[in-house]
């Protein structure tokens, strides 16, 4: 049985994650071109929002959460893991086509409970259109993600992290083909507005496409894996039984986090432009967010369910170490540059074309805000698993039922005080109260869930490093003001800043023994 290498999966996820969002960050410099903050980029962006939404029950999230720790023990244990997973593929598959077709047809319904502020006007009607052709993403995303697990336990990364590349493939290419053909046209300064509304309904089309593609790439790998997917009438099993019902608590849990974003869009849907703006921010923290916190999770649950299985608690809690130690020394450091210097960030990202100067200070609020929660955030994706790996899906719902009326108070509370940034102080508190809650929980759970001394010893010498990095860089990003402000050396005035920041953080984690760089170099080579 081929044996999870942690270091070098969590380096080939992250590597492909980062190329995927690299070209996220294409497509969204494109959008905020193309589009700016108006109603269609608005509307598309809530159409998108709605599949993402619900693939975190179906796709990435509690499903997974749930099949994966089952999966990679039956595969440990050589229990028949082959049947299992085309049983939970069957099912899966069998439950969506019909979930969205429910969907589709009470798309109103759902704009409405996600922006209720585009009632009365244009947005809405642009959103119910977009969302109906973008919503059967949900079904190939979600068995992508189930075929994604299947890979991942057994060892195999490159496929499944790669499949996420090719949505924003597809919106790259579908806006440069469009704009290739003539659309949408300038006219006075601005984008015609029937012109962007076609450009929307594109945008919209590509993303059932791209999920196509998507599970059609892991398909084909786990069938060479060993793991072809019969394709039969669904049947209930025990074992399907068994995965309902550790999965429901953790789809409730998934359904209370969708609850927080809707929280935050709705707030947002009663400010003029402050879902895009909460949309380009969540875009630029999820760079280091996607690369670091999806590659936990998808390569320390299923090493940490195999490891548990086979009674080996020494191997758990290195496993759950070393990944905490590595994701906190990319994280910290991203975390301080988005506090630091958020505003060369997003008006060299995406001030141009329809995007203001006004967008990209409202929008540099939000990255620095989102910047304070950035370590919660990927702490969880590294406690969560020393839950899940263990069938234990409850107490994570708990503790999701408590975030989530803090930050509806939070939100609502701040919302009258504070305008649309309630939104994003919501998230970020909300994620620190979280990770309190799941740190606390997993104090009994024995030696694999316990901060070792080596731990101990790094993370104060990585947040040294990492508030070091910071005074270099915001005494840099004084003297590189003149370059920063507009035209041509805007680009290289950033790209200064951000090689600037990586040399001096490595340097002084170097010296200040924050991390070695050899087990970097060690961890990339073996990816």
């Amino acid at each position: 049985m081929k044996p999870i290498r942690l270091m070098a999966g969590f380096f080939t996820v992250g590597l492909w994650t980062l190329l995927s969002r690299v070209l996220g960050f294409a497509r969204d410099i494109m959008m905020a071109a193309f589009l700016g903050t108006g109603p269609v980029a608005e509307a598309f962006l809530i159409a998108l929002s709605l599949p993402n939404m619900f693939r975190r029950f179906f796709a990435e999230g509690a499903f997974n959460m749930a099949f994966v720790p089952m999966f990679s023990k039956k595969l440990e244990a050589d229990d028949d893991p082959l049947t299992f997973a085309q049983d939970a593929f069957l099912g899966l598959g069998f439950v969506l086509m019909i979930f969205t077709g429910i969907a589709v047809a009470f798309m109103p319904a759902l704009v409405t409970l996600m922006a209720a502020g585009f009632r009365g006007d244009v947005r809405f009607e642009l959103a119910v259109a977009y969302g109906q052709v973008a919503f059967p993403y949900i079904l190939f995303i979600s068995l992508a993600a189930l075929l994604s697990g299947v890979l991942n336990a057994t060892g195999r990364f490159v496929a499944a992290a790669a499949a996420p590349v090719l949505l924003n493939i597809f919106f790259v290419g579908i806006m440069v083909v469009m704009w290739l053909v003539g659309g949408p046209t300038v006219v006075g300064g601005a984008y015609v507005f029937d012109a962007t509304v076609g450009f929307g309904r594109g945008l919209a089309w590509a993303v059932p496409f791209a999920g196509i593609a998507q599970v059609t790439l892991v398909f084909i790998a786990a069938r060479r894996a060993g793991f072809p997917m019969a394709l039969r009438m669904p049947r209930l099993t025990p074992d399907l039984k068994r995965l309902a019902i550790i999965a429901i608590p953790a789809v409730m849990a998934g359904g209370v986090l969708q609850i927080n974003l809707l929280v935050g869009r709705q707030v947002a849907s009663t400010f003029d432009g402050a879902i895009a703006w909460l949309s380009y921010a969540d875009r630029l923290y999820q760079l280091p967010l996607g690369v670091i916190a999806i590659a936990i999770g998808v390569v320390l649950l299923p090493d940490l369910s195999r490891r548990l299985q086979a009674g080996d608690e020494a191997g758990g809690q290195d496993a759950f170490n070393r990944a905490s130690e590595v994701a906190l020394a990319l994280t910290i450091p991203a975390a301080i540059a988005l506090i630091v210097i958020p505003i060369p960030l997003v008006s060299v990202l995406f001030q141009r074309g329809a995007f203001t100067a006004d967008d990209t200070a409202a929008t540099a609020l939000a990255v620095a805000v989102y910047g304070l929660g950035l370590p919660a955030f990927v702490l969880q994706k590294a406690l969560q698993p020393l839950f899940y790996a263990r069938g234990d899906t409850k107490r994570p719902f708990y503790y999701a039922i408590f975030a989530m009326i803090l930050n509806a108070v939070l939100a609502f509370g701040l919302r009258d005080y504070i305008g649309f940034i309630a939104a994003a102080v919501g998230t970020t508190l909300t994620s620190w109260a979280m990770v309190g809650q799941l740190w606390w929980g997993a104090r009994g759970m024995g030696k694999a869930s316990q901060f070792d001394a080596r731990f101990k010893r790094r993370i104060t010498r990585i947040i040294a490093s990492a508030v070091a990095m910071g005074a270099v860089l915001f005494g840099l990003a004084i003297v590189l003001q003149p370059m920063l402000g507009s035209g041509g050396t805007r680009y290289i005035g950033l790209l200064i800043l951000v090689v600037s920041g990586i040399v001096s953080y490595f340097a002084i984690g170097q010296m200040l023994g924050a991390f070695r760089l050899t087990e970097f170099k060690a961890a990339m080579r073996r990816s």
